[in-house]
Parts: structure tokens; C-alpha cells; sequence
């Protein structure tokens, strides 16, 4: 895999051109690919290090592609940006519940993009050096799963096991958006049953025991929660 090539697949010649020169100029190779048919076999060729991925292509739409990479094992650990307009919320949900990694919505900024691209790749390689049993630290914070702990400073804070599972899923990776069916499953192995519309009480109690710190946790409208990058 390498990690300097980025395919995208976007039917937009426009976009195409705007993400291209935005990439090219911090370095990155930028194989571009009008349909979804076009971009597969040669994504199984080139193994780039991020798919940016239009949802609204000819022929297989962007979910269909999303849905495919997931499927075969030898793509599936290819991290995947999608580009999306705002009124598609329901289709954002649905990628970040295939496996997509993050989302920019059109019209985007150049500046916007590139970050979100960087942030994507940083993220990915630090997933590559720990587990969900390594000790996570954020901001003040010690987040300790074999303990189910959670230290500010020296100070513990007091969280339920299920609050503690959002917490630590969210520290793991910072600026990733979570669904409320992704933080289902996260904290599913809690005796007390866990539905989504609960996971909304859970965040407000969460908050609450962060001080002023709750705000770090942000409301994605329409999507889940992250907490800031």
C-alpha cells in the first residue's frame, strides 16, 4: 500500500481538477477514476493509501463501491473519504456504518479537504500501533481499559462501564464520527441493554461528568458524535 497515492473516483471533471491540484501540490499522487467500474481493478492493482469517493457516480453509486471494498479482504483495510452533498444524510450514515473513515461534504474547501485527508492517514497509522487494550491518552486525559479507568491528572473520574466504552471509542480516534448504531455496538457487552435512543442519555451523562471538558464530545446533526481531532 502506498501511502502517498490516493485514488479518487469522482465524475465531477471539476472537482476532479480541484482535488487533484489541492493534493499534487502537498505531494501526493492522485489516480483519478470517473465511475466505480474504472477504479476497482485498478485499486486492486495500485493498493493506494486512501479512496476518495464521490456517493453519486454512474453505474454503482459510491455505497455500492463503499460496500464492495468492504467486502473484499484484501481492500478492506483501504481508508475511505467521501465526498457527499449535505442534504445526504441518510447516505452518510450508511457509509460511515460500511466502513467509511470520514465524509467532507460539497462545497468543500480546498483547505477543509486536505486536512481531513491528513487527518485520515494519521489516524490510520496510529491504528496500526495499538489495540483496544492499550492505555489511551488524550488531551488531560488517561483512559486505562484494563482498569476500565478514566484519570485526569490524578484525578479519577467516575464513569459507568457504559460510558466508558463511549469515552474510550471516541480517544482512540479523535475526529472520527461515530453513528449511534456504532456506539450500539461498542458498548454491547454491557449487561443493561443499550438502544440508540439511549445512547443520547448516555452522551448528555457523559458530558456532565467531564465538566467543562463535555464539550470536547460534538453533536454531528443527523449522523452520531466525535470528539474533536
Amino acid at each position: 500500500m502506498s501511502k502517498s497515492t490516493i485514488a479518487l473516483i469522482e465524475d465531477d471533471h471539476d472537482i476532479t481538477s480541484l482535488v487533484r491540484r489541492t493534493l499534487e501540490r502537498e505531494g501526493f499522487e492522485v489516480n483519478a477514476y470517473s465511475s466505480g467500474e474504472a477504479a476497482l481493478p485498478a485499486i486492486r492493482t495500485t493498493r493506494p493509501g486512501l479512496i476518495i469517493l464521490d456517493l453519486i457516480l454512474p453505474g454503482k453509486d459510491g455505497l455500492d463501491i463503499c460496500k464492495e471494498l468492504k467486502r473484499d479482504q484484501e481492500l478492506s483495510a483501504l481508508p475511505i473519504l467521501m465526498l457527499t452533498s449535505r442534504q445526504e444524510e441518510a447516505d452518510i450514515v450508511t457509509g460511515l456504518e460500511l466502513g467509511a473513515d470520514d465524509y467532507v461534504t460539497k462545497p468543500f474547501s480546498p483547505r477543509v479537504l486536505l486536512a481531513r485527508v491528513r487527518a485520515v492517514l494519521r489516524r490510520v497509522n496510529q491504528s496500526g500501533t495499538s489495540d483496544e487494550e492499550s492505555v489511551v491518552r488524550y488531551e488531560e486525559f488517561t483512559i486505562d481499559p484494563r482498569r476500565f479507568e478514566v484519570k485526569r491528572g490524578e484525578e479519577v473520574i467516575p464513569l459507568t462501564k457504559s460510558e466508558f466504552r463511549i469515552f474510550h471509542l471516541f480517544c482512540r480516534k479523535p475526529g472520527w464520527v461515530f453513528t449511534r448504531n456504532q456506539i450500539v455496538e461498542a458498548v454491547h457487552g454491557e449487561m443493561t441493554p443499550v438502544t440508540v435512543r439511549s445512547v443520547d442519555v448516555l452522551i448528555v451523562g457523559l458530558r456532565q461528568k467531564l465538566g467543562k471538558q463535555g464539550k470536547l464530545i460534538e453533536t454531528v446533526r443527523g449522523i452520531g458524535y466525535r470528539i474533536k481531532d
